[in-house]
């Protein structure tokens, strides 16, 4: 018998109808946006606004067969120090078939009911060049898109198709809404579907453009990848569920409130409506985002795992510490209600949070995408207001030599970026000539060129290689 049971939905399911259809049901979207509903729903407000999940990888078909195996409720487990809580999430009522033209998806999101199409398909899913940071038109799988708009195989082809049927209905459009973590989510999605839509339909382009509302939201919560510890965890509370979710007891969700085809009242279960997100985003983005960076590059080349141990070694420890306090928190913007040294140390002790079990590998994945978005903005803040960021340049050291592909003691590190061939080339190149790193010109633009800068990464890297990682976070520290 399980010593413990999850609370169940404190509602009637049969009472619920979709409202949002969401595509990229992953573990961050069943432990945020599916629960703030839950909450609200729990109240017993905005039955009409339930969750249909969707997506658009074949994988996708996975996550679909687990979840109406179990009648599409997903099992959360709060992962707090003082005891774990799991509850059963009941805020999807169905999953839409996972088709390679996606006809069912663009059929359900042209449904008159549906009136919000949110998404999470990762920080690197929206075919942004990185070297311009703008929509890249020319990416393979846009260009079949607009090649086959009736039958496309992207995310935004669907939603594009599915807002052309509701123009020609005479339909009202949906709301777009980014729930991923990247920097003006809103205006990054528009800039995908109008993009493509301007490569075959430029009217529906005009109309997209001028019709339909992608607010921008800020979303955050430390949210594991699923494992056996996660699923032995749901079967402590009598859960046989391949597919449970962990997850931090902190959450946070900021938006824009623009929303012309309605919206759930979402602000009554913890949801702050602005005009001011990238306020909140810049602090979230650059603190806890860029924090982990931190602390997740010089704990995998240790061979620390996890967060938490990373965050028990006063070495790593410090220099999160120092380099939040000195190069980033004091190029944050005012942040509405908020004390910024309040919020860190709120972080500080999310990463220290042992129940997480959150690992380093996951900290460190996707590093060619991450770093431009988290570090290299307060690196460039620092250098506008005449400041070497010493903390900063180092971890991008620490970077290129976890790229290198070995830890310290010489055990292989697997590939963990999308670019990652690459960016081991690059790495062991940089070991004779550090300037082979900071040639990425999609990362660090210019900042190869900044004689300054390129010299203090020199000295890093090479400090590295000589003494090694515990050497050099001591000599930033002022230890050694």
């Amino acid at each position: 018998m399980p010593s413990r049971t999850a609370a169940l939905p404190a509602y009637d399911r049969s009472r619920l109808s979709p409202g949002i259809v969401h595509i990229g049901v992953g573990n961050f979207h069943r432990a945020h946006q599916a629960v703030y509903l839950d909450d609200l729903f729990a109240l017993g407000r905005d039955h009409d606004w339930a969750l249909l999940g969707a997506g658009v990888r074949p994988g996708d078909a996975q996550m679909r067969a687990a979840l109406l195996a179990q009648d599409c409720l997903s099992t959360v487990i709060e992962l707090d120090p003082a005891g774990h809580r799991a509850r059963r999430i009941g805020a999807m009522t169905g999953y839409v078939p996972v088709e390679p033209a996606n006809g069912a998806l663009i059929a359900a999101m042209a449904r008159p009911e549906v009136r919000i199409v949110s998404l999470t398909v990762t920080e690197g899913g929206y075919f942004i060049d990185a070297a311009q940071g703008e929509f890249d038109a020319g990416h393979p799988e846009i260009v079949a898109d607009a090649a086959r708009p009736d039958a496309p195989a992207t995310a935004f082809g669907a939603i594009l198709a599915a807002l052309r049927r509701r123009r020609a209905a005479g339909l009202v459009p949906f709301t777009v809404m980014s729930c991923d973590n990247l920097p003006g989510n809103g205006a990054v999605t528009r800039a995908a579907v109008v993009g493509l839509a301007r490569l075959s339909d430029p009217a529906l382009a005009d109309w997209v453009q001028d019709r339909v509302a992608f607010p921008n939201g800020m979303v955050d919560r430390i949210t594991p990848a699923t494992g056996p510890r996660e699923r032995a965890l749901a079967a402590g509370f009598g859960l046989a569920d391949p597919v449970p979710v962990t997850c931090e007891p902190f959450r946070q969700w900021v938006l824009e409130d623009d929303f012309p085809a309605g919206r759930p009242a979402l602000e009554l279960a913890g949801v702050t409506f602005t005009r001011q997100v990238h306020a909140f985003e810049t602090m979230k983005l650059r603190m806890l985002n860029g924090g982990h960076a931190i602390i997740a590059y010089p704990a995998a080349l240790l061979g620390l795992t996890l967060a938490h141990e990373a965050m028990a070694h006063p070495l790593v420890r410090g220099f999160l510490e120092k380099v939040a306090r000195d190069e980033i928190v004091p190029h944050v913007p005012p942040v509405p209600g908020t004390d910024l040294g309040d919020y860190f140390q709120t972080v500080v002790a999310r990463f220290a949070n042992p129940e997480i079990a959150d690992t380093t590998a996951r900290l460190c994945l996707d590093g060619s995408n991450r770093q431009p978005k988290f570090i290299m903005p307060s690196l460039r803040d620092n250098l506008a207001a005449g400041r070497q960021p010493a903390g900063l340049i180092l971890l991008s050291a620490l970077w290129c030599r976890y790229c290198y592909g070995e830890t310290e003691a010489g055990a292989p590190i697997a590939p963990n970026d999308p670019d990652w061939n690459q960016l081991q080339a690059r790495a062991r190149a940089a070991r004779g000539n550090p300037a082979e790193w900071l040639a990425m010109r999609a990362i660090y633009g210019d900042l190869g060129r900044n004689v300054a800068v390129a010299d203090a990464f020199a000295a890093a890297l090479n400090q590295i290689w000589a003494g090694g990682t515990l050497a050099a976070l001591q000599s930033y520290l002022g230890q050694g």
